[in-house]
């Protein structure tokens, strides 16, 4: 049986590079820098970052950073930031041409974010999708994105590259 490479804590790492869709490349190969392990970026960020990501076409490494904030982050905003990565999960399954895998991920995206309910201060919460998410994001314009993405996987519509590139947050 061969050795996994692994970290302090023991967790199994995969040290070999990636392509822009998040495949693993032979050893030796010329991959997409690797986005670290340990990232640990505040909110608006992490934001910036994935979004840059998402513009360059890199779903994959987006997802990356939006999962280190899901596993980072205060446990009230867990459901949003796991959204959000799954999200861009969906998004690389496209890119991927797996439209299986793109409906499944971006179906449970639009489920957290639908069920993503922020606190309004008077002790109840509101699971309107219209409703301010923190960090200025649009999760509205994000559920309807995807639902769009969706019908389109559905019907067998081509999905140009263009549209893989959703703004995480309102303008």
């Amino acid at each position: 049986m061969v050795e996994r490479s692994r970290d302090e804590a023991g967790r199994a790492r995969n040290p070999r590079p990636r392509d822009r869709f998040g495949r693993p490349l032979p050893v030796g190969s010329e991959g997409v820098p690797r986005i670290p392990d340990d990232l640990n970026l505040p909110p608006q960020q992490t934001l910036s970052f994935a979004q840059q990501l998402l513009d360059d076409g890199l779903a994959f490494n987006a997802h990356e950073v939006l999962e280190a904030a899901w596993k980072n982050g205060p446990f009230a905003e867990r459901m949003l930031w796991q959204g959000l990565a799954q999200y861009a999960v969906g998004l690389t399954h496209i890119q991927r041409e797996n439209p299986k895998g793109a409906r499944t991920l971006l179906t449970r995206a639009v489920t957290r974010l639908r069920a993503y309910a922020k606190d309004s201060g008077a002790g109840h919460t509101d699971p309107d999708p219209s409703t301010d998410a923190p960090y200025d994001i649009d999760r509205a314009g994000l559920i309807a994105h995807a639902e769009t993405l969706l019908i389109a996987l559905d019907t067998g519509t081509p999905i140009p590259e263009d549209r893989l590139k959703p703004r995480l947050r309102i303008a």
